[in-house]
Order: C-alpha cells, then sequence, then structure tokens
C-alpha cells in the first residue's frame, strides 16, 4: 500500500496541467505516445488523450544493450515498464546460483509486478530492448482510479498464467524435438501476432536468444537444441539464414510439430 505522502505526490503530479507535450499540431495524444508501436495493444490502449497526457508526464524511454540487467530478485520496486521494442528474459536464481529461465516478454508486455513492494524475479534483457519506465506511485495512482486500466492489466496477468500453465505442459510432457519447435513457434507468433490470424505459411524471424539461453528455457542441453534444430532444418520446415535468423518456410508443419 502506498504511503500518504507518495499517493499525494502522484496524485498532484497527475492532476498538473495537461496541456503540455503536446507535439506541434496540437495533437491532445503526447508526442512520446505517438511514437509509441506498443501503445495500442499494451496498457495504454484503454487510456484516454487526458489520461495518457498526464501519465505521460512521468514516463522516460529507456534503452539496455542485450545482456543488461533490468530487475534484480528481491530488489525493491520502484518503477514499472512497458516492454516497447526486444525481447526481455525472466528468471530465477537458486542459492547455488544455477538459473532457470521461466518466461520471455514482448511488445507491448507489461514489466513488473503491480503493488508488490518486492521483485521476485530477475529480468534481463534477451536483446536491445527498449521500455517505457513508469515511476511506481504514478502508476499506482492511475490503476486505483481506471478500472478499464485495471482490468487491461488483469487481462494480461491472466495471459502470462495461461501461458505459463502451458509451458508446464510443453516442459513436463513433450519430447525434445516438440519443445524446440513449439519455442520457434511461440517466438513467431508473439513477434508478429497477425500470424495467427492471417493464412501466412511462411514467415521469418531473429532468434534473439542465445542457444545456451534457449537450452535453459527448454530444460535441455546445448548439443540437444542444435540437433533438433538441424532436424528440422532438414525436413524442410525452417531455414537457418544466418546465426540467428530463422525463415520458417511452413508455419503449418512448425506447429504440427509442436506435438
Amino acid at each position: 500500500m502506498l504511503d500518504q505522502t507518495s499517493t499525494d505526490k502522484a496524485k498532484s503530479c497527475i492532476e498538473h496541467d495537461l496541456t503540455d507535450r503536446q507535439d506541434i499540431h496540437n495533437s491532445s495524444i503526447p508526442v512520446l505516445c505517438q511514437s509509441c508501436e506498443a501503445r495500442h495493444k499494451g496498457m495504454c490502449g484503454v487510456l484516454d488523450s487526458a489520461e495518457l497526457t498526464a501519465l505521460a508526464r512521468h514516463t522516460r524511454t529507456v534503452r539496455h544493450a542485450a545482456g543488461a540487467q533490468l530487475i534484480g530478485e528481491q530488489t525493491d520496486i520502484q518503477s514499472y515498464a512497458n516492454v516497447m521494442r526486444g525481447v526481455v528474459k525472466l528468471s530465477k536464481t537458486l542459492e547455488d546460483g544455477r538459473q532457470q529461465v521461466v518466461g520471455l516478454q514482448f511488445a507491448p508486455d507489461f514489466l513488473g509486478r503491480l503493488f508488490g513492494s518486492e521483485n521476485t524475479i530477475n529480468a534481463e534483457a534477451a536483446s536491445d530492448v527498449e521500455l517505457c519506465r513508469i515511476p511506481k506511485p504514478a502508476l499506482e495512482m492511475l490503476v486505483a482510479g481506471n478500472q478499464a486500466l485495471e482490468h487491461r492489466l488483469m487481462q494480461q496477468t491472466l495471459r502470462e498464467l495461461d501461458e505459463a500453465r502451458d509451458w508446464m505442459v510443453t516442459l513436463g510432457r513433450k519430447t525434445a524435438a516438440e519443445k524446440l519447435a513449439s519455442f520457434l513457434y511461440m517466438i513467431a507468433i508473439h513477434i508478429k501476432p497477425e500470424l495467427i490470424h492471417d493464412e501466412v505459411r511462411s514467415t521469418t524471424f531473429n532468434l534473439l536468444l542465445s542457444r545456451a539461453d534457449i537450452a535453459d528455457f527448454l530444460g535441455l542441453t546445448i548439443e540437444t537444441v542444435s540437433r533438433q534444430m538441424t532436424r528440422l532444418r532438414q525436413a524442410g520446415i525452417i531455414i537457418i539464414t544466418s546465426n540467428r535468423q530463422i525463415l520458417v518456410c511452413d508455419l503449418a508443419r512448425l506447429k504440427t510439430a509442436c506435438g
């Protein structure tokens, strides 16, 4: 729960004059938000122009190179973020230092534990990423008075829970070949969500995680990942066009290979 000082400060900032930060055409949408490719599908999609302007007074766009730590486990939560570009890797660390990748986040996912006091996971930039950071008091004040925003964030949380349950099945019951196919299909539809609905036979994407990260995520060895990648290539399902670029020749066959 926010202390009264933080709440009053956030409320005062949000209720400031909402005419600032508009573009040269006097648009009611802040410049920062106009250039955001993730806005409409993310949490900001339910905010009107006044709410966007109020929120934009507190946000800042930050860029991190691949490998940068974004959130540390067991650290105080001071801000939240929207993923605007790139992939974020979520992991848990055991006492002996072993690490397990437990999730991936793409644009426009919300990064952080809303209304929490301490981070429970590590978050690392799996690729070069761009985030829109929002101070904790400012966002929590806005959520408390906006049911549509609260509903949107709840929907995302439930979607992530469903994906985590599906991934438990993948890790617990699928073969190595099915695990890798499921992983590649997941990456493809997250980077290009329209593939779920469009009758597209092929697509190309950059595989932003290293073979070591993929192996960690799938509970396999690096050698097994490499072997299964080769088998998918030999079957004509994928083409590895460069070190990290994957061409999926037939999405339907890749989905079938997921088991």
